[in-house]
């Protein structure tokens, strides 16, 4: 090989080493650029409003959902959980404990819940402890055990949790009191609190209701009581990665009552006074009328 021949080669060798270092730099700014997307979700309900009605036995709400931006290989693992929340209106509740003294039941005790959802219903991909570690349930206020049923400093806490936003991105707030710790309302009061509303149906949770249909497409079927109750309820939608919580998606529900009863039910809010004198005397018109029905000669 002459001497202008290896000359050649030298370049030639350079050259493809420039190009391979242009080729590995290019790689490495897409990879991290891959990595850095975040997975996203948006939900759809089945209906937006439920209409109450004299011969209303309970619903079932359907919840719609797309993943975005998923690692294909930890869909094949099953490695993408998602949780779907009805919470109801927060309202205060008082609950009190009564005991048996000489043959009589007097209160004993009682505490206040000023952000207690009147309904609380759930379904998940899995049982919540196989989804996530107990402290991140506690602060997303994540099924009926970590339910908050009360926060110290609404003005500190802050009102989302009061007020459910809809349609914002969660990224974990938690609700604290003033050591900073998670305020959790797991007591004697607390405890016979839910276990009433879940005797009553009011507030029922279910593992394994949320299916994926296809490998970004889910859904989810939520149980909704006989006497639900009216107001604005909020969906909330959790996804978790591995345990590890991604972010959040919410719609609104609208429970109104219709018929005979919505008219019934906003008279008597509006003209209590009058509402009270028409029953005083449909109740003496109603006595004076069977009297005379069935009267015996």
């Amino acid at each position: 090989m002459t001497g202008r021949q290896r000359t050649r080669t030298r370049r030639l060798g350079r050259s493809f080493g420039r190009i391979a270092a242009a080729l590995a730099a290019v790689v490495a700014l897409l990879v991290p650029a891959r990595a850095q997307q975040v997975e996203s979700f948006e939900i759809g309900l089945s209906t937006n409003e439920i209409a109450i009605t004299s011969n209303f036995t309970g619903a079932r709400l359907v919840v719609f959902g797309a993943l975005d931006n998923a690692d294909a290989r930890l869909l094949r693992q099953q490695r993408y959980d998602i949780v779907v929340a009805l919470v109801g209106p927060r309202r205060p509740v008082v609950v009190r404990k009564k005991e048996r003294t000489l043959g009589i039941w007097i209160n004993r005790g009682s505490e206040t819940f000023n952000a207690s959802p009147e309904s609380y219903a759930l379904a998940s991909t899995r049982p919540l402890s196989d989804i996530t570690r107990e402290s991140l349930r506690v602060s997303l206020s994540l099924g009926i055990d970590d339910l908050r049923l009360n926060i110290r400093d609404p003005e500190t806490v802050g009102a989302a949790i009061v007020t459910e936003p809809v349609g914002q991105v969660i990224i974990g707030e938690s609700a604290v009191d003033g050591e900073g710790d998670p305020v959790v309302n797991r007591d004697q009061y607390a405890s016979a609190l839910r276990r009433i509303r879940m005797e009553s149906g009011l507030y029922n949770q279910s593992f394994g209701s949320v299916e994926f249909v296809s490998p970004t497409l889910f859904r989810a079927d939520l149980r909704l009581p006989a006497d639900l109750p009216v107001g604005r309820h909020t969906v909330r939608a959790y996804l978790f990665r591995s345990g590890v919580f991604i972010r959040g998606d919410s719609e609104a529900l609208v429970v109104v009552k219709t018929g005979l009863e919505s008219l019934i039910d906003d008279f008597a809010t509006r003209y209590g006074f009058l509402y009270g004198l028409f029953a005083v005397a449909l109740a003496i018109f109603t006595g004076w009328f069977g009297r005379i029905v069935f009267k015996r000669d």
